[in-house]
């Protein structure tokens, strides 16, 4: 073993010395810990019939094709995902890596809503925990518990009303104040709903004015699984990478306590998102693409935003906080 890994070993070794100590310093907040860990074997059927009526529903693309639903995907991909998830949820309302108007907040707690991945608080809390105990107990994600289990299998189980709760206060509490987020996240269910029938309505009123009468319910059924049902699979795959591959196959700029990777393909899909050890070296750097080949679409919007005054206070230095 290099110097180099010894250390970055020792380093991870010290970090889970520190993090049993903590616990054990504290009875209290260690039986509350593992109640809260043995409460999270309550199964999440919510979530599974969710994503189980996505990826059937994806089985009709073949049958469904068309050019204008191959585009709207494309484009409902980068506006959900990459202006929802990476820019919104993670950048903006997780690490607050540059500041911006409460109207831009809301904008980004709504289409990444429509990402198909619940609620702005609740994907902000979990990430947060995530850089807290990052491949070490407490992590809701980490590969260490499985490939499987860190990018899709872990969403199959939640945790009781009081336990969630507690939770969301924790790691969360900003958002939790937020009216406009809070009230945007419970209506997660009916903004999917409303949003597939404003699809489909442009997909049949586009079909009976470019291909005449009877074009439209066949451009509507295109319309509905390509840019719904496999746009959002498309979009869950791309970030669920990010907690699984991006911890497991990539290369490393810095000796981080956990093993977080860069990942080319999960940057690629993920609008910079893959560059993962950079992520977690520097939590609140706005550009996580570190390297000149290393790039960075999300980091190129806040650019963007902030030339048109909507981002500022932007977060373009490595600043080692972890958290908000």
């Amino acid at each position: 073993m290099s110097p180099a890994a010894a250390a970055a070993e020792a380093a991870k070794k010290r970090k889970l010395k520190k993090h049993q100590h903590s616990s054990s310093s504290n009875a209290a907040t260690v039986q509350k810990e593992r109640d809260a860990s043995e409460a999270r074997t309550v199964r999440a059927w919510g979530t599974i019939f969710w994503l189980g009526i996505l990826h059937v529903g994806a089985l009709a693309a073949p049958f469904t094709f068309s050019w204008e639903g191959l585009a709207l995907t494309a484009g409902l991909h980068w506006i959900t995902g990459g202006l929802g998830i990476c820019l919104g949820f993670h950048r903006l309302l997780t690490h607050s890596s540059f500041g911006t108007f409460k109207f831009v907040r809301w904008t980004c707690a709504l289409l990444g809503g429509l990402a198909g991945e619940g609620s702005a608080v609740d994907w902000v809390a979990n990430h947060r925990k995530h850089h807290a105990h990052s491949d070490l107990p407490g992590d809701p994600h980490s590969p260490n518990e499985g490939t499987w289990w860190s990018h899709i299998v872990w969403l199959s189980w939640h945790l009781p009303h009081e336990e969630h709760e507690a939770h969301l206060k924790k790691w969360a509490p900003d958002m939790m104040k937020d009216p406009g987020i809070v009230w945007i996240g419970r209506l997660f269910l009916p903004i999917q709903i409303a949003f597939g029938l404003l699809v489909m309505g442009l997909g049949y009123s586009y079909g009976e004015w470019m291909y005449g009468a009877g074009a439209g319910w066949t451009m509507a059924a295109s319309f509905v699984v390509w840019g719904v049902f496999l746009r959002l699979c498309f979009v869950l795959h791309s970030t669920w990478f990010v907690n699984s591959a991006s911890h497991i196959w990539g290369y490393r700029n810095y000796k981080t306590t956990d093993d977080s990777r860069n990942n080319w393909f999960v940057a690629l899909i993920s609008y910079g998102e893959g560059w993962h050890n950079n992520h977690h070296a520097y939590p609140r750097m706005a550009l996580h693409g570190h390297k000149w080949w290393e790039i960075d679409p999300t980091w190129a919007i806040i650019r963007v935003m902030r030339f048109c005054g909507l981002a500022w206070d932007v977060v373009d230095y490595k600043q080692k906080t972890v958290g908000k």
